[in-house]
């Protein structure tokens, strides 16, 4: 099977044709220089970037499938432009143990829209009280090489020692939910002079760099790795960027809605803008848009988390935190970071494909657009624009904050290891990505 897009443009730049048989890239040439394929798209206007990474989602499955499935996530991720995507561990039982997280890597394989690497849980239960099995998830065939607890801050300073220093041997990465959970009993939204207004309690900015300045220093000790899961303030950046200075080996994401999004949408007490960390200021915002282009915050990670509409469609105080975000990330960067000129298309690469895929060690992810390299690419429309609503979501629920806004782009083809998921904006139902994949390897066996 060989798909050949003429007259695309990698990364932004100049037109070429991209060729591809099987599951690798096989050439990429001048636009009109190759001729035929067994199937051809028309790139013209559209942008190819490297199948998108996401170190950061939540897919509820085992325990919470009324929320979210592997297959249902992993749709979203599709829709959205992604081929690997990361599950957080605080599933029902918890991703601490071998067992769990190959279940999981099991049920994404079985659903065969992107990659799935389930992240193992630090803690036994996320507990914050005795070192899960790192050791055995990592050596597993789910081969887990990120650990967090995230939901949970890894708040005992010795176990977090203690985590970073076990990950080392296998070059892992404690991925760090940075929350003082001290600081923040009863928070509802970020502190400041609008919580006062509202009558809600307040959320310090400093329950979050506190963390990250702890654990930078650890990490120093140690000699290990750690990452910032949703930095959002830019208190933290600063913090951050001191770590870096010194040479510690701390990574950082950014997720889409805050570079958006800020607390004033707090106003009309609507729950799908409730999420851990909360929304902060503008200035936060302005401060977390200029570290990701000047590379202070590594990657994007969508922390898409989906909820049922009864624990959003409630009071305020008692919604659950989280949004939605796999569908809509590429579009909100495209609009906050490419169209205020911080990021060209080539950077949007970086931050959301190679360096989420190096952070998380997806050897099979992130890599750029050249023969030979897995194909996993992504085709995207930037010269159009739409309003965002629930038919843009591909998982089970709809707390998407950016309903009803008009956002920029759109994901025209996502293809998976040589196998489009996407085709104009919609996703290939399971049937048919089945029998593509069963014909992709029927003629690789002829090979």
């Amino acid at each position: 099977m060989s798909i050949l897009i003429r007259n695309v443009r990698p990364c932004g730049e100049t037109a070429q044709d991209l060729l591809i048989e099987g599951d690798r890239i096989a050439q990429i040439a001048p636009a009109g220089s190759i001729e035929t394929a067994d199937e051809i798209i028309d790139g013209a206007g559209l942008i190819a970037l490297p199948g998108l990474v996401d170190l950061h989602v939540h897919l509820r499955e085992p325990g919470f499938e009324s929320s979210e499935t592997v297959l249902t996530g992993s749709r979203a991720a599709a829709r959205g432009g992604f081929t690997t995507v990361f599950a957080m561990p605080n599933t029902q039982p918890v991703q601490d143990t071998a067992g769990v997280v190959e279940a999981v890597w099991a049920l994404g394989r079985e659903a065969g829209y992107a990659d799935v690497h389930p992240i193992g849980a630090v803690t036994v239960g996320q507990q914050g009280e005795q070192l899960a099995e790192l050791a055995s998830m990592a050596n597993s065939r789910a081969r887990v090489r990120v650990f967090s607890d995230d939901g949970k801050c890894v708040f005992d300073p010795l176990i977090m020692r203690r985590a970073l220093e076990y990950v080392k041997a296998f070059d892992g990465v404690v991925a760090q939910h940075a929350q003082d959970p001290k600081l923040t009993e009863g928070a509802q939204m970020n502190e400041g002079a609008l919580s006062a207004e509202l009558g809600l309690g307040g959320w310090p900015g400093a329950a979050e760099s506190s963390i990250i300045a702890r654990d930078a220093l650890l990490a120093e000790q140690v000699g290990s790795r750690v990452h910032v899961c949703h930095l959002s303030t830019r208190a933290s950046v600063d913090v951050v960027r001191f770590a870096k200075a010194r040479g510690i080996q701390i990574t950082a994401e950014v997720t889409p809605h805050h570079l958006l999004l800020t607390e004033e949408k707090v106003r009309g007490f609507d729950a799908r803008y409730k999420v851990n960390p909360p929304l902060r200021t503008e200035d936060d915002v302005e401060a977390l848009r200029d570290a990701l282009a000047d590379g202070t915050i590594d990657i994007v990670g969508t922390d898409h988390a989906p909820h049922p509409n009864d624990s959003k469609q409630t009071e305020w105080d008692f919604a659950s935190m989280g949004m939605v975000g796999l569908e809509s990330a590429l579009r909100i960067v495209h609009a906050t970071m490419v169209n205020t000129g911080r990021l060209d298309w080539r950077g949007v690469a970086r931050v959301m494909s190679e360096t989420p895929a190096r952070i998380g060690q997806a050897t099979d992810a992130g890599q750029p657009l050249e023969a030979g390299q897995l194909a996993n690419v992504v085709l995207y429309d930037a010269e159009t624009s739409s309003v965002f609503t629930e038919a843009d979501l591909a998982g089970k629920s709809v707390n998407s904050p950016y309903l009803g806004l008009t956002l920029p782009g759109r994901v025209h083809t996502t293809i998976y290891r040589g196998v489009p998921t996407v085709r104009d904006g919609e996703v290939v139902d399971a049937d048919t990505l089945r029998a593509a994949r069963r014909s992709q390897l029927a003629s690789e066996g002829e090979r």
